[in-house]
């Protein structure tokens, strides 16, 4: 069963492709490839964000509170009408991360979003999660805001599978088409060749880790795939209107 419920921190990375080559060479000896890349190759992961008119959930995250919230639907890969697919509650607090989920079919999910009425029950549900999601959907009028999909490779620690770390690539975004199974095109957030390493663990990284971070000369960005596109697309363009209208 996948897990669905989630607590930790997570550190983000940027780096060009010979950063990647170095870096990812250099875990093998410590992680191994997650089961969806063991033939060395990618695996894809659509999602699609929600938020209110005015763009609120997105813009509260930006101003980085100590709590914030998200809602999105994820599904691997681009999916069926009645494929399953999660739909997640991520939470962070003071820097730890908190994401709950539940298996839903596609239409299930677009019809409980859309309505904030709960599915009748089945056994791939996880009834708590959807009873928070839920609360959620009663304190925003929500809609599907943005689309976002990516290339991805996955390690777990060969000693502690806590120790989780993500390699993203080809990130694109649209706001249009807000289906996820309308396709994963999309326009790229960053230039050809560049990588978003993620690294999840429940508690601090082991010392070898942060050794070989120091070592290559990796530091931390506070990079969100939600907030980049936000900035490149809907405040930029309100900023152009509000200079326009001086």
């Amino acid at each position: 069963m996948a897990i669905e419920v989630f607590n930790r921190y997570e550190s983000k990375y940027l780096m060009d492709s010979l950063s990647f080559d170095e870096i990812y060479s250099r875990l093998l000896d410590y992680m191994e490839l997650d089961e969806y890349n063991k033939n060395d190759q990618f695996y894809s992961i659509s999602n699609l964000y929600f938020d209110t008119d005015q763009h609120s959930i997105i813009r509260n995250s930006l101003a980085k509170p100590k709590y914030r919230e998200k809602l999105r639907l994820r599904a691997y890969g681009v999916p069926k009408p009645d494929a399953k697919v999660y739909l997640e509650l991520k939470k962070k607090v003071c820097g730890l991360v908190n994401k709950r989920r539940t298996g839903l079919t596609l239409d299930e999910a677009y019809e409980f979003v859309r309505t904030g009425i709960e599915p009748e029950p089945k056994p791939y549900m996880n009834k708590q999660v959807i009873q928070e999601i839920k609360y959620f959907l009663g304190r925003y009028e929500l809609q599907p805001k943005v689309y976002l999909a990516y290339d991805r490779i996955a390690m777990f620690c060969k000693n502690n599978r806590d120790l989780r770390i993500t390699f993203d690539t080809n990130i694109r975004s649209r706001r249009y088409d807000l289906k996820l199974e309308a396709g994963d095109h999309g326009e790229l957030l960053m230039a050809k060749g560049q990588w978003l390493m993620e690294v999840k663990a429940e508690k601090t990284v082991p010392v070898w880790l942060a050794q070989l971070l120091s070592e290559l000369g990796m530091f931390r960005t506070g990079f969100s795939k939600y907030g980049n596109e936000y900035r490149m697309n809907i405040r930029h363009e309100e900023r152009i209107k509000e200079r326009l209208l001086l």
